[in-house]
């Protein structure tokens, strides 16, 4: 869960309105006008260089980074820190990119090291609050010449926004295809979900250089460090304007100490409710999500959807896998009268898709669901978990692309899953009962164009021992390109979790994707 998150919302919107570029040639491609940026000395830099300091780092004991200014930190509240703009005529123009970087503040107290790579030397942007446009009272003219960046964040060449930041601990995040921020990406989940307290490393160093091959727009390299592990990450960002954004991260992990869960390319998100558990929230709206669902594309070809829950309890999902070929968190409800909130759009959030660029080998991935009252918190969280645990002195590698848009980028020749609902068992003008509950999907696609009841679409439906599937079957919905699925459920009064497959077929082969899903002791519990 993003510690940060409400604030996270507001930093982002800082410096809204921005004046054009104009490069200068006395400093690493940074613009002057009434404040003229410090960077310190050229040193050699290279990603392998990189990858090499994080290896040193793990030999040793871990460190935390010291907070500069502590005190004028805590007076740099959130009313303080919404009154701090980066100016616009200090962003550092990096290839086409003008990068603008984040004040530190109360919410964000730990410091990082920017810097600007150039012909493979890094030259460190230093801290002077005159980067920044800030009331004359204002607290961070107090703070020390080397307090550092909070973090940055790449503006698109027009200045009038910006398209992916990186801020707070090792998260980052873009804005997608249709412009909109929500969900976010992290270098790496330690523990979490566990009755263990989780981990959170951060990224202490950026080193932003240009793309040499013109595959990219420009370069992120980050240093990681925690208390169990270090890394090094190098991620080459590509903006398509209308498509979304791809990134192609290499990572270098070097291990401290035993990692018991370890996340490689953890997405993080937000899941309120939806129409498929609307008794748990008394809201005006009809859905509140970033996400609405799970997507994985197995090592041996199968496309699943698993429709996301807002547990009572904190629950770990793992679906087991051998080099699997992608997943990732999806909204894929785009119609705005599914939310009704012209304030937040959250038919515009970005899908994420995770898709390794080397064999994983086994693991399995794992999806945290963590139990809210708001949508102000992540609670969501899915990654891949290695079958292999990491110990001390032991290094790994996970190379991967991530795709920010509208959809996953998969060619799946099957129907999706559209909907998911779940209502009182049994049938209208009959007594309900009480130990049933109804379970209804749709499913649209093209492999459903053009057929007929008749022509023998039937409903697969598999539920684990000792819980009744009662009356599956499958109807075209009159008037629309869905197909619906209905069958009750009924299990013991003990059970905590009903565990679900289910999915259309003709002759035996099937034509929609997977269906996991989840049903819940209190979804039955509220239908009694």
């Amino acid at each position: 869960m993003h510690p940060g998150k409400a604030l996270t919302v507001c930093a982002l919107a800082l410096a809204c309105v921005q004046a054009p570029v104009v490069a200068s040639a006395d400093t690493p491609a940074a613009t002057v006008a009434t404040f003229t940026p410090a960077f310190g000395q050229p040193a050699p830099f290279s990603f392998d260089i990189l990858a090499a300091r994080a290896a040193a780092l793990a030999e040793a004991p871990y460190v935390p980074t010291p907070v500069r200014g502590d005190d004028v930190l805590e007076q740099i509240d959130y009313s303080e820190h919404w009154k701090i703009r980066f100016r616009p005529e200090a962003s550092v123009t990096v290839g086409q990119m003008p990068v603008q970087f984040f004040h530190l503040g109360t919410y964000f107290r730990q410091p990082v090291k920017m810097f600007v790579v150039d012909g493979g030397q890094a030259r460190e942007a230093v801290y002077a609050p005159d980067w920044f446009e800030m009331p004359e009272d204002s607290p961070a003219r107090a703070m020390p010449a080397d307090a550092g960046f909070a973090g940055l964040r790449i503006m698109r060449p027009d200045m009038k926004s910006d398209w992916i930041s990186f801020l707070g601990g090792a998260y980052f995040r873009s804005d997608g295809a249709l412009r909109q921020y929500g969900l976010s990406a992290r270098g790496i989940a330690l523990n979490t979900g566990m009755a263990i307290p989780e981990e959170f490393p951060r990224f202490t160093e950026f080193y932003i250089e240009p793309s040499v091959d013109g595959s990219s727009d420009v370069i992120v390299n980050a240093l990681m460090d925690g208390p169990s592990v270090t890394g090094a990450y190098r991620i080459a960002l590509k903006n398509t304007d209308g498509q979304g954004q791809v990134m192609d991260v290499q990572t270098r992990l070097f291990f401290r100490a035993p990692v018991e869960r370890l996340g490689i390319a953890p997405l993080t998100s937000m899941f309120w409710f939806s129409e498929s558990n609307r008794f748990q929230s008394f809201d005006w709206r009809p859905e509140v999500h970033d996400t609405d669902g799970l997507m994985i594309h197995s090592g041996t070809g199968e496309h699943i959807w698993r429709p996301l829950n807002n547990p009572d309890r904190v629950v770990t999902s793992s679906y087991f896998d051998r080099d699997i070929k992608g997943f990732g968190l999806i909204q894929r409800d785009r119609d705005f009268n599914s939310y009704q909130d012209d304030g937040v759009f959250y038919e515009k959030r970005p899908a994420v898709w995770v898709e390794p660029t080397t064999p994983w080998g086994a693991g399995a991935v794992q999806l945290v669901e963590i139990p809210t009252t708001d949508e102000v918190f992540d609670n969501i969280v899915a990654f891949w978990n290695p079958e292999h645990k990491p110990q001390a002195g032991e290094q790994m590698r996970f190379d991967y692309r991530l795709h920010w848009g509208v959809d996953a980028p998969v060619d799946m020749p099957l129907a999706r899953t559209v909907a998911t609902r779940v209502g009182e068992g049994g049938y209208p003008g009959q007594v309900r009962p009480l130990d049933q509950v109804k379970v209804v999907i749709d499913f649209a696609g093209p492999s459903l164009d053009g057929l007929e009841t008749r022509e023998g679409v039937t409903a697969e439906v598999s539920a684990p021992e000792g819980v009744e599937v009662i009356n599956p079957f499958v109807v075209p919905v009159v008037g629309s390109d869905r197909w619906r699925m209905f069958f009750d459920l009924k299990a013991p009064e003990a059970t905590q979790t009903v565990d679900l497959r289910a999915y259309l077929a003709k002759d035996g082969a099937p034509l929609t994707e997977t269906w996991l899903g989840q049903i819940h002791s209190e979804q039955i519990r509220a239908l009694r």
